[in-house]
């Protein structure tokens, strides 16, 4: 579950108040209005007195989110499934990072994901900071009065979720019998986690958030060399070639940089960026190609490419999960890589 730091210690009194607390289920208030939205995707505007009368699921995401990710496929089984009986799903795509501000990559990322339901884009974070809310994904069901009757953080809980919706559903005098509950199909990068195997955390490469930065040079925002230590403990991670640190990533500024890091789980994700041509990189798992153990983005021989800026898939283990070494080279300068995350 994602929480922005650098953004929420800025809003973090604004947005919560005197004595803000989350509301507990079933207490929620009303639903805010949505006119902070900067930009709509796959809908005119829409406001919560155009949304009167239907029940509302309303999901807090940004694309780089591999918690949102593996969300996504119950998102796009409800909004199949119960549509027609008067669900609303309603995607508010609040940025975390930079480029997620830019709308075409948000609409690129609504077309992979097969989003077919409204999506407000929240730049500004009006709608967050409207619905007080600190987390992606986050989960807020309201009724067709337009009463906020169910919120969940994180990843999970979706038979109780459905439950909510259905019952919504009901109350509001869905006509005909609702379908029976989903069976959402989660495949490749939206796979569920490997949760018993999972031992290693999300981390952030940029130096506002980052931990576990083992390179012995210290990290700086002009261009320097950096160095693998011989040895990397677990959740550690290191730099090599010439790299400059920045507050939200790591820019590589010559070819052949390295980024290490010691993990333990099944899979390894990375926030990366081009700053301008596609970046090709080799990964390596413990020293060798990782074979069948490659993730979505990279082949058997451990190749893959920087084409835009996104999570990239680049481990899925398929045998027992040990604590082992990922090491990830770029061809070419003009890369930015922003975050690991594990599944």
């Amino acid at each position: 579950m994602d929480t922005k730091p650098s953004l929420l210690d800025a809003v973090r009194e604004a947005v919560r108040g005197p004595g803000w607390a989350p509301g507990r289920r079933g207490s929620g208030g009303t639903m805010p209005p949505l006119d902070g939205a900067t930009a709509w995707l796959n809908s005119t505007p829409l406001t919560t007195e155009d949304l009167r009368g239907r029940v509302v699921a309303v999901d807090f995401w940004t694309y780089t989110c591999i918690n949102w990710l593996r969300s996504a496929p119950y998102l796009r089984a409800w909004d199949e499934a119960y549509r027609d009986a008067g669900l609303v799903v309603l995607g508010v795509h609040t940025p975390e990072f930079p480029f997620e501000h830019d709308v075409d990559n948000v609409r690129l990322a609504v077309r992979d994901r097969q989003l077919s339901y409204p999506v407000a884009v929240d730049d500004d974070y009006g709608i967050w900071n409207a619905f007080r809310n600190m987390y992606w994904p986050a989960l807020y069901v309201v009724d067709a009065q337009g009463d906020i009757r169910f919120h969940h953080f994180g990843e999970g809980a979706y038979e109780e979720s459905e439950r909510v919706i259905r019952q919504l559903l009901a109350e509001a005098g869905s006509t005909g019998a609702l379908p029976g509950p989903v069976t959402a199909e989660a495949r490749g990068i939206e796979a569920a986690a490997d949760w018993p195997h999972l031992g290693s955390p999300e981390n952030y490469l940029g130096s506002d958030r980052t931990n576990g930065f083992a390179s012995p040079e210290r990290a700086s925002r002009i261009p320097h060399r950096y160095t693998v230590p011989s040895r990397l403990a677990l959740d550690h991670w290191a730099l090599a070639g010439t790299w400059s640190v920045q507050p939200d990533a790591v820019r590589l500024h010559e070819a052949g940089g390295r980024i290490a890091d010691r993990f333990s789980a099944r899979d390894v994700h990375l926030v990366m960026a081009p700053q301008a041509a596609p970046v090709s990189f080799s990964v390596r798992l413990d020293g060798a190609p990782p074979g069948a153990d490659h993730g979505d983005d990279v082949d058997d021989e451990g190749t893959g490419t920087v084409t835009g800026p996104r999570l990239y898939q680049l481990v899925r283990q398929r045998g027992p999960i040990a604590d082992r070494t990922l090491e990830i080279t770029f061809h070419a300068p003009g890369v930015e890589a922003f975050a690991f995350t594990f599944g």
